[in-house]
């Protein structure tokens, strides 16, 4: 069986590790998706481990399609009767890229008629009233080749179900969750997001860290499937709840200026059962300072202009922020912002920049490893020297600021 993982465009690599990782054998890599094989289990083990995935499909067939003729008949010869049953439902929707079909609503209505007509032949019925198990079916056209899918998901995976309020300018789960991995949680070292808004990053560091899986508490489309019985589902569930860490002495601090937010943070942690692993407290991170004898990553989504509060405002605070974090050397520091000058104003070049996505948002995401006096850094005419300075007698909050519930 043939299986597709989408992602956020730049996740590929790091979701066909995860892939790897299950022990599934991975097919090909296009923008946006990894196909890897599998069998009816790998749905479920797919869908509950995978962090990086947005949607689990089942590939029904590939071809070729410049025509609706061609789109018809391709469509057709594939055996949808093995999934679909007499009564369920079979919506359609899908995307066309770069390809000669570029009527999405005509390849809907085309690929609809092919699969009923192929439906109506097995089971000898002309009408289809639709009204048990839904099995969405989705269609991608690259480059005049299509390939026609069921959508085994259903609710995209980014939404884990522990953040049901995400305030201002959220980071999709699944971003927050390649950021964290990026960065390598460990039990002998501090993550802290001193940006934590809702909390994302901090949560996911602390699901990896504790290998929770991220599908372990909702539901998902292919539960309904015939084909996918509820053992494959308990047993998938089972497997993934066996390589939990209860103990786990890992250790995240989520600090924000908006002490609001934090009532969300502790909710959103308390969904997601890592609680007792994130320290949640209020503090400005232009005035936080590294704790004593601590190994540490800093690992921040700070607000983007674009999104949030004035632009220049925003540009002060990155250099605000460049110059107190060069405090915290040797601590490794990881950003990500859709700023394209962000290393100007922070006052350091990046050891590695990625491009990445937030939905639709092109973020860069910056990565700083090495001590500050081993890299280039950006001079007086960049506007860095002469930026505001902050005391270092700051309480950074650990015990002072933490949330008590």
């Amino acid at each position: 069986m043939l299986l597709a993982a989408t992602c956020l465009f730049g996740l590929e690599r790091q979701l066909g590790e995860e892939i790897d990782a299950l022990g599934l054998k991975r097919v090909e890599t296009i923008d946006g998706r990894v196909l890897f094989e599998g069998e009816e289990k790998d749905i479920a083990r797919a869908n509950i481990n995978l962090r990086l995935a947005e949607r689990v499909f089942i590939v029904l067939g590939r071809f070729h399609a410049e025509s609706f003729t061609q789109l018809f008949d391709g469509t057709n010869a594939l055996r949808w009767e093995e999934w679909i049953g007499r009564l369920d439902e079979f919506p359609v929707s899908g995307h066309s890229i770069k390809s000669k079909l570029t009527s999405i609503p005509d390849c809907q209505s085309i690929v609809k008629k092919a699969i009923v007509d192929r439906l109506s032949g097995a089971y000898g019925i002309s009408w289809f009233e639709e009204t048990g198990v839904r099995y969405k079916i989705e269609f991608f056209i690259l480059k005049d080749e299509a390939m026609l899918m069921i959508d085994t998901s259903g609710l995209a995976l980014h939404k884990r179900g522990y953040r049901p309020d995400a305030g201002a300018a959220p980071l999709r789960e699944t971003l927050a969750a390649a950021i964290a991995l990026t960065s390598r949680p460990q039990e002998d070292i501090l993550f802290w997001d001193p940006f934590c808004g809702s909390g994302t990053i901090a949560i996911e560091a602390a699901m990896i860290a504790r290998k929770i899986a991220p599908g372990l508490n909702r539901r998902f489309a292919a539960e309904g499937f015939a084909r996918v019985g509820k053992s494959i589902w308990l047993d998938a569930r089972d497997e993934a709840m066996s390589f939990e860490i209860k103990d786990s002495k890992f250790e995240a601090w989520a600090s924000d200026i908006d002490e609001e937010i934090l009532d969300i943070t502790y909710e959103n942690a308390l969904r997601a059962g890592v609680e007792e692993n994130l320290n949640i407290f209020c503090a400005d991170a232009r005035k936080i300072k590294k704790p004593d004898g601590r190994r540490g990553s800093i690992v921040c989504n700070p607000p983007y202009g674009e999104r949030m509060g004035e632009l220049r405002e925003i540009e002060q605070l990155y250099r605000e922020i460049g110059h107190n974090f060069k405090h915290f050397d040797p601590w490794h520091i990881y950003v990500i912002t859709s700023c394209e000058y962000f290393e100007k104003l922070y006052g350091r070049r990046a050891d590695k920049t990625r491009k990445l996505y937030n939905g639709m948002l092109p973020c860069s995401f910056y990565q700083f490893f090495k001590p500050e006096g081993d890299k280039p850094t950006y001079n007086k005419n960049n506007n860095v020297k002469g930026q505001a300075h902050y005391s270092r007698s700051a309480n950074h909050g650990r015990d002072v600021h933490k949330k008590n519930k």
